[in-house]
This record gives C-alpha cells, sequence and structure tokens, in this order.
C-alpha cells in the first residue's frame, strides 16, 4: 500500500497498532491540575474550580490547584519567576487539567489567559502539555454563553491536548454559589458532576499511551532529516 504513497517516507511511518494502546495502567491516582481566572476575593471562577476539586478527588484523582495571584504578565518577567516555575512544575506533573474561566467581554479573562500563556508549548524535547487531557468549564454574570469555553477549547487544542467532548457553564453565577461558596443543587452543579467524571475517565484511557497517541509521522521525518543532516556533516569534516 506505501508505493501508491510516494510522497511517504516509509523509513518514518508507523502503521498504527491497537496493541500498543494496552499499556499496563499505572498504579497511582489520576493527577489533575486546576486552573481558575479571576482574583477577585469571591471568585466564581474559584469557587467553581473548588467544587471541581471535591468531585475529582471522590472520582479517586489526585489534584493540586494553582493559585494565580503574583503571577507576572507574559514576557513581564523571566522564566525563573517562583510564580511561573511553580505553575510550569504542576503543569508537568499533571496528567490531565481542568481551565475555568469567567467570560468578560465575551471571552475569557486576561487572568486566565496568562496562566496558559505563560506554559509553552515545548521546552526542548519535553512538552508540557501533550497528550494530556482538559476539561474546560465558565462562569458568567448573566445569561449562559459558551465563548470562554469555546476559546479555550482552541487553546486546549493548540496545547495538543485531549480535550473531553463535555463541559460545563454556568450562568448568573452568582445565584449558583451559597455564602461559603459551595455549589447549590442545580442542573449546572450536575453537569459539573457529568464533565469531571469523564475527564477522570478519559485521563485513566490516555495517560498510559498519550506518548504513543501524540507520536506523529510528520515529527519523526523531521528528526530522522535532522539527524542525517548532521552526520553528513560529521563526514564532511
Amino acid at each position: 500500500m506505501l508505493n501508491a504513497l510516494p510522497n511517504i517516507d516509509p523509513g518514518c511511518i508507523d502503521v498504527p497498532d491497537i496493541d500498543r494502546l494496552r499499556a499496563s495502567p499505572s498504579a497511582h491516582r489520576p493527577r489533575i491540575l486546576l486552573l481558575y481566572g479571576s482574583l477577585r476575593e469571591r471568585s466564581y471562577s474559584r469557587f467553581l474550580t473548588q467544587e471541581a476539586e471535591l468531585l475529582l478527588n471522590a472520582f479517586g484523582a489526585e489534584t493540586r490547584i494553582f493559585d494565580p495571584t503574583g503571577l507576572p504578565l507574559p514576557d513581564g518577567a523571566e522564566v525563573a519567576h517562583p510564580k511561573v516555575q511553580e505553575l510550569r512544575d504542576l503543569s508537568l506533573w499533571s496528567e490531565g487539567q481542568v481551565w475555568t474561566s469567567p467570560e468578560r467581554h465575551g471571552a475569557m479573562s486576561a487572568v486566565m489567559k496568562a496562566q496558559i500563556d505563560w506554559i509553552p508549548l515545548s521546552v526542548g524535547a519535553v512538552r508540557p502539555t501533550q497528550g494530556r487531557t482538559l476539561a474546560v468549564m465558565q462562569v458568567s454574570g448573566g445569561s449562559q454563553s459558551f465563548n470562554a469555553v469555546n476559546q479555550m477549547r482552541v487553546l486546549g487544542r493548540w496545547m495538543r491536548m485531549v480535550t473531553i467532548p463535555n463541559q460545563s457553564s454556568v450562568a448568573k453565577a452568582f445565584q449558583q454559589f451559597d455564602e461559603a461558596g459551595r455549589m447549590k443543587p442545580s442542573s449546572y452543579y450536575d453537569r459539573v458532576v457529568d464533565v469531571m467524571e469523564e475527564l477522570v475517565k478519559f485521563t485513566l484511557l490516555t495517560r498510559d499511551v498519550s506518548t504513543y497517541l501524540t507520536d506523529r509521522y510528520s515529527e519523526r521525518k523531521e528528526s530522522a532529516e535532522a539527524l542525517m543532516e548532521r552526520v553528513n556533516l560529521s563526514a564532511a569534516t
């Protein structure tokens, strides 16, 4: 069959094999990082994130919530900044992530975007987000909207993450949480349960084969060409 595809380098082809998707399951709990997009004292995106953490823990996950307080604007500090390093280390630690943003001016918040922008697509040969699962949620002050979750889905794809099909958008968030910041029973709460349950399932399904799932022909070909170039340069000298 490869003979009919003259533009393909056969040495870089890896025909998908279902047996390579049957890895031995990891024994540790799924590791989920949660990010939220507001610095307000009464932050509904933080409340929703904390509610999600409780659910994730109930579903057997190990969780970390990153506090964006003190995180500099992208390019406003060196990558050695303690908050930047904390965020990047947590991203590497995670096997899945939850991004929760308020909707501001019809978009995700600057606080949310700044966190995502500080996580690089690659650091040398390491990709801090590639192959990790992602769930997206948003809160709105008015009627239900999906602008923020749609934007975060685009970013998740750009960061090479496995964004789960389900999502949560909580309208009139000020009505959905009590004085203690706990979410009230509602169809919105039920959807959050759905999303966290689905995230854990997808993380369990993909975490042990994420390297294989994200191994690409184009990158193998590029690496092979770079290796050949180095070999030729070495031979010439």
